[in-house]
């Protein structure tokens, strides 16, 4: 048996000073262990509010921004998406299965919280390198994870991406994002406005699994953390769906006043925030909640983070039809308390009181001020000298399209349901970005993206570089970015070095932001991604997830060639910029050299004009530049169109003439567009007017990738050949090792 005794607790000694001083007197060993799962890094974000701050986040279309469980934006016709992105990251190392589920679970209720239906998932990943067995062990447990929870509870893994790398050896990071939908006039928010509402505790029962999840996730990994699968929660997706099907319906009967999931923290954040966010208080009975283990202390179940609960605020008058919802879809509940508004959190055990402090004292933590430098490395590797030319460039494009980072991803999403709910147009694989049906007419496209090679190099244009390359999927399908959510995953923030590179990241989100004015509605943070015993962090890894609104009349937009004998053309200029490309890593084995710098004043103009081009019906396919550059950005569409292209490269628009830069290098934003010979004129009129440089560079045709200059052949690759390279990689394998 697990009884928690909190001697010392996990804060910091000014934050223990602070507690006594603003309570007055010792606090009780309930009241150390909320705080120290409110205050934790994972639930208080102490260390990255301030600059959090500084992100925009307003907007026509933004409803509710940053600061609750998911950004909401307006769809129109009455209709809005919920957005938001979670981390399961120390669970998964540790249980990849079980963390991995639970991180799935974890953001579905959040986007269930909004009172709106979770309707897509989408999962990025990272892992160490495919060669060792303890990565392919964790892909393929959390890839098990993601598809058993998300396909029994019936919503649909739309999209993701993946990415490999030695730094994620030991701290696999384990990101799911949810997208939701709903009416506007029922939105619910996480506060206890109204002080005699009622409180509920509904869906699972407590126990003493997650105790101290959000502390574990707040620290870095060691050889002990392996003992501490307590922290590690249980996933439940059967009780999950009742819990979404109940919830939903009396949110649409309007019995719900307030709502907030319990992930991270439990009961402890859960109540202290919706009472902090109303300035009202609660008062809490712990002999009223339905536990699973008669013995638990107060302690443990004011932190336990079991999975499927939920807090439901109601008021008196509608209890007995809350009641009949909950009874009708056989969920489990309990009336635990009031909402009162002296602005206090009072929990008691029957008569005895074991906690009483101001909900906004728990709620908001003290912020912590992190000191930054600049890491000596980014400059020595900035000039790192540039390799010879390849000898063998069939070899170097075949290399690429079998390297882990870019081959076929079928081996991942052929194990989730991505079609239920009949809403998804464009399926993984078939485009740059995931596409919806909306009930309004409308079709709504989200992608997911990050590059930790490229933010490793350089923090700021990496991170730049990762939201073009997300704004390119989604303009390549014809969509216009309105919203998205941020995950920034780093190492100890109390390392100045870590810090300087979170730093950089901001601005650069800021000012990408402000270029194209799309706000961030949200997003999370994640510290302490890194093993304390061989002191090794992960590579800075931002992640942004994005959505676009497309119009009824748009046609579907994939990336595969259509038809032989049209005109291949690319939008963008080509620039010496291979730093964190994959031809430098995979094939030259080299880390340093220029990342891809982004054009933030002609970003948007770029992303309107091909969006409009894809609207207007004049594009049959559309691919962005990125990961292998543009000779994997063609052979890429010519495998999952099985059609063959010849392009000289002389034509691409390039200020350089080395031929692996003009192949390989990740300037963005560039766009490959295939188009009816008729159109092309009109195309490239279009990118003229806009002061784009374009040019028409081949055609499809034929069954070979080929890439010649001045009428020399530089590549020529049977299409087969090709196929076999990029379709088998991943499959082999994991295959291979199972």
């Amino acid at each position: 048996m697990t009884v928690i005794q909190v001697q010392k607790p996990n804060l910091t000694n000014e934050e223990i000073r602070y507690a006594r001083n603003k309570l007055g007197r010792e606090p009780t060993q309930v009241e150390w262990a909320m705080l120290e799962a409110q205050w934790s890094e994972h639930c208080s974000y102490k260390s990255s509010k301030l600059l959090l701050k500084l992100l925009p986040s307003k907007g026509p279309r933004v409803l509710v921004g940053p600061g609750f469980d998911a950004g909401v934006i307006d769809i129109g016709d009455g209709w809005v998406a919920t957005l938001h992105i979670e981390s399961h990251n120390h669970p998964s190392a540790i249980d990849p299965y079980g963390g991995a589920a639970t991180g799935v679970g974890g953001v579905v209720r959040d986007i269930l919280s909004m009172g709106t239906r979770p309707i897509a998932l989408l999962d990025p990943l990272r892992f160490g390198g495919l060669e060792t067995s303890h990565s392919r062990w964790l892909l393929d447990n959390v890839v098990r994870g993601i598809a058993d929870y998300g396909n029994c509870i019936g919503v649909p893994t739309v999209g993701g991406e993946v990415e490999f790398d030695p730094s994620f050896e030991r701290n696999c990071l384990v990101d799911v994002v949810c997208l939701g939908l709903g009416r506007k006039t029922k939105l619910v928010l996480a506060e206890a406005k109204h002080p005699g509402d009622l409180v509920y505790l509904i869906g699972g029962s407590t126990g003493r699994d997650g105790i101290r999840g959000a502390s574990f996730a707040s620290n870095p990994l060691n050889e002990r953390s392996e003992s501490e699968r307590s922290a590690v929660q249980v996933p439940d997706p059967f009780t999950k769906k009742l819990i979404i099907e109940a919830v939903l319906e009396a949110a649409e009967a309007g019995v719900i006043h307030g709502m907030k999931d319990l992930g991270g923290g439990g009961l402890s954040c859960g109540l202290s925030e919706m009472a902090a966010k109303a300035g009202t208080g609660m008062e809490i009975d712990l002999d009223l909640l339905r536990t699973r283990e008669p013995d638990m202390e107060p302690a443990e179940i004011m932190i336990s983070e079991s999975q499927e609960r939920m807090i439901l605020i109601v008021r008196p008058v509608d209890e007995g039809r809350l009641r009949g919802i909950l009874d009708k879809w056989e969920v489990g509940y309990s009336r635990i308390g009031q909402v009162t508004k002296n602005g206090i959190l009072l929990i008691k055990r029957g008569q005895n009181i074991v906690a009483k402090a101001p909900a906004r004292f728990v709620a908001e933590a003290p912020v912590i001020p992190r000191a930054s430098r600049k890491p000596l490395y980014i400059d020595e590797l900035a000039r790192a000298p540039e390799p010879p030319l390849p000898q063998d460039l069939n070899e170097t494009l075949l290399s690429l399209l079998s390297s882990p980072n870019i081959c076929s991803r079928d081996w991942i999403y052929r194990q989730y349901d991505f079609e239920v709910g009949l809403r998804t147009i464009l399926k993984p694989g078939q485009g740059d970005a995931s596409v919806l049906r909306l009930p309004n007419g409308k079709t709504l496209a989200v992608t997911t993206d990050g590059n930790s090679k490229q933010a490793y190099l350089d923090p700021y244009w990496g991170t730049i570089g990762i939201l073009s390359e997300t704004f390119s999927n989604l303009v390549a399908t014809g969509a216009e970015p309105v919203a998205i959510v941020d995950h920034l995953q780093y190492g100890d923030p109390g390392n100045p070095e870590v810090y300087w590179t979170f730093r950089e990241a901001i601005r650069a989100i800021k000012d990408y932001l402000n270029a194209v004015k799309v706000p961030c509605v949200g997003g999370k943070v994640s510290f302490y991604n890194e093993d304390s015993d061989t002191k090794t962090a992960i590579k800075p890894s931002p992640v942004i997830a994005a959505l676009g609104l497309r119009d009824s009349k748009t046609a579907k937009m994939g990336s595969a060639f259509r038809a032989e004998g049209d005109d291949l053309l690319i939008a963008g200029t080509t620039l010496p910029e291979l730093g964190g490309s994959e031809y430098y890593e995979r094939v030259e084995g080299l880390v340093g050299g220029p990342v891809p710098r982004v054009n933030l004043k002609n970003e948007r103009t770029i992303m309107r004009t091909i969006s409009g081009l894809v609207k207007a019906g004049l594009v049959e396919s559309a691919h962005d530049v990125s990961k292998g550059g543009l000779a994997v950005g063609l052979a890429e569409m010519a495998i999952q169109g099985q059609r063959g292209f010849t392009v000289v490269i002389d034509e691409v628009p390039t200020k350089t003439d080395r031929i692996d830069r003009l192949l390989f290098s990740e300037s963005k934003p560039r766009f490959i567009l295939e188009s009816k010979p008729k159109n092309t004129l009109r195309i490239l009129r279009r990118m003229r007017a806009a002061k784009i440089k374009a040019a028409k560079i081949g055609r499809v045709q034929g069954n070979r990738l080929e890439f010649a200059q001045e009428s020399d052949p530089l590549i020529t690759i049977p299409l087969k050949v090709a196929t076999e390279s990029w379709s088998g990689a991943l499959r082999k394998t994991m295959e291979a090792a199972a």
